[in-house]
């Protein structure tokens, strides 16, 4: 049995070359007991101290990011269990692709638990001025106390923020100082006296404009702001005051609101809007010659209502000059957060179905038809709802700009939203499932299901036969991108 002694600082390097030092000794995960910042858990183990045996494992890049990320959560078996995943995954490397593996599952649940705790201290901590205010460098301290041990992997975070300045974040468990535009760390301390300063009435002013009655949800804010927080942030002091005002203010905004148009009415004016739009950026068009400025400009997009709800503009990614482009509905929950096309359960199937295609998603153009995510408010949960036409028309004219930039030869149309968007009319998807129709431009459509429609089937086998039947079409729609390639389309109605 060996002991490994881990330092409280650099903590993430420590842990992979000792890693590697055991590999190189072949100690499998039974044989090795882990120790953070000096305490042997194991007084009769031999202490080897942090490793350095050179030795090359060659480990997916999923596995070092889980492996940065893990080392700084509080789990004191947080070593133990990243071993015990490496010495499985340098033989197995699909292994971290394996969402049914429970270690894989508890480190990835740790893995979110330290970029959550990240980001509430980039979130909630506030500095107080300590220094003098005509100072030629300013100086500014702040006091927080992270779940996990995130202040060394953060503090770059905020060297490049705040690089003008001096400053001194102080955890229990460590103190970040920035002094002339050097970063260090020393030991953690128990909470400094600090002063409050004139910027906190500032803050707390622009914390009460910024405060809509109409929307609280007090459950959801705790959840967003946890009450742990509330102790070191001055705008928190705010909090109870304008929860119990809450109900009387969202009567009076609502006394003062103007009269809605009946929905019927709405739904013509945003297809009216889609149609006949002579903004800005329509007017400007010769200036969006590439993907980026179109992705630029379409951060800014008010084409349709669901710019107001969602969280961002959610537009292509893939190559350039793609030769195939993958068409969707619209992007889901996780799309939403994450600003990035098909990247949750739905994705994943896809990315599934591709490979099993033999279809390399890095060749493929990525996007949906509308572009932001349309959904209903169900306590903390998104429920997906389906576009109509007030929203796909708009937004058909971002997908015509990726399609003029990007020129497939071909493009696989994933469900009825899409088939609409591109060839005029997504009734009647699963008859028309297979085969080759065109836009308007007179590209090639190849129409197909879209992966979440798998998601929702309850029986096993008939999902594992949709599947399959899937992958069947993405074949069928790489062999006739070879045919066009070849200059040999297909000239039948079918492809599968």
């Amino acid at each position: 049995m060996q002991t490994i002694r881990l330092p409280g600082r650099a903590t993430a390097t420590a842990w992979r070359d000792a890693a590697r030092g055991c590999l190189a000794q072949g100690l499998q995960p039974e044989e090795v007991v882990w120790a953070y910042g000096g305490a042997a858990p194991d007084l009769f183990a031999p202490d080897m101290g942090v490793g350095s045996a050179a030795a090359t494992t060659v480990v997916p890049r999923s596995f070092i990011r889980l492996a940065g990320a893990v080392v700084w959560h509080r789990d004191p078996e947080r070593f133990a269990w990243l071993y015990t995943l490496l010495w499985r995954v340098k033989d197995r490397p699909a292994l971290m692709d394996d969402q049914a593996d429970p270690l894989l599952a508890r480190l990835r649940a740790m893995q979110k638990a330290v970029y959550r705790c990240q980001h509430k201290m980039k979130a909630f901590v506030r500095f107080r001025e300590i220094g003098a205010p005509d100072a030629e460098r300013r100086s500014f301290a702040a006091w927080f106390e992270p779940a996990h041990y995130t202040l060394e992997p953060t503090a770059p975070f905020f060297a490049s923020r705040f690089g003008d300045m001096d400053w001194r974040i102080v955890t229990p468990d460590l103190t970040a100082t920035f002094e002339d535009g050097a970063l260090g760390f020393a030991d953690g301390q128990s909470k400094p006296p600090l002063p409050e300063d004139a910027a906190e009435e500032l803050w707390a002013t622009y914390f009460r404009n910024i405060f809509n009655p109409s929307r609280l949800k007090v459950k959801a804010m705790q959840t967003g702001m946890p009450k742990s927080y509330w102790r070191n942030m001055p705008e928190t002091r705010q909090i109870s005051d304008m929860i119990a005002g809450a109900e009387g203010r969202a009567q009076a905004m609502r006394a003062a609101a103007p009269t809605a148009p009946p929905a019927r009415a709405a739904r013509l004016q945003n297809r009216r809007a889609g149609l006949d739009r002579t903004s800005s950026e329509e007017q400007d068009v010769d200036n969006l010659n590439t993907i980026d400025a179109v992705h630029s400009a379409a951060r800014s997009c008010t084409r349709c209502p669901l710019y107001r709800n969602a969280t961002q503009v959610v537009m292509g990614e893939g190559p350039t000059d793609a030769e195939l482009m993958l068409v969707g509905e619209q992007p889901g929950d996780q799309e939403d957060l994450a600003g990035r096309p098909f990247v949750g359960p739905a994705g994943q199937i896809l990315d599934r179905v591709c490979h099993a295609a033999g279809i390399d998603r890095s060749t493929v153009y990525v996007t949906n038809a509308v572009k932001h995510f349309k959904f209903l408010p169900r306590g903390k949960r998104r429920l997906h709802q389906k576009p109509d036409a007030g929203e796909i028309v708009p937004c058909r004219w971002w997908l015509d700009l990726e399609m003029r930039l990007v020129q497939p030869r071909l493009i696989v149309a994933l469900g009825a939203t899409a088939a609409e968007s591109l060839t005029g009319t997504g009734k009647g998807i699963l008859r028309r499932r297979g085969a080759i129709e065109h836009t308007e431009a007179g590209t090639p459509v190849f129409l197909t299901i879209h992966p979440s429609y798998l998601l929702r089937l309850p029986d096993a086998a008939t999902k594992a036969a949709e599947t399959d039947s899937f992958r069947r079409d993405l074949e069928a729609a790489a062999a006739h991108l070879q045919e066009l390639r070849a200059g040999r389309p297909n000239v039948g109605q079918r492809c599968s």
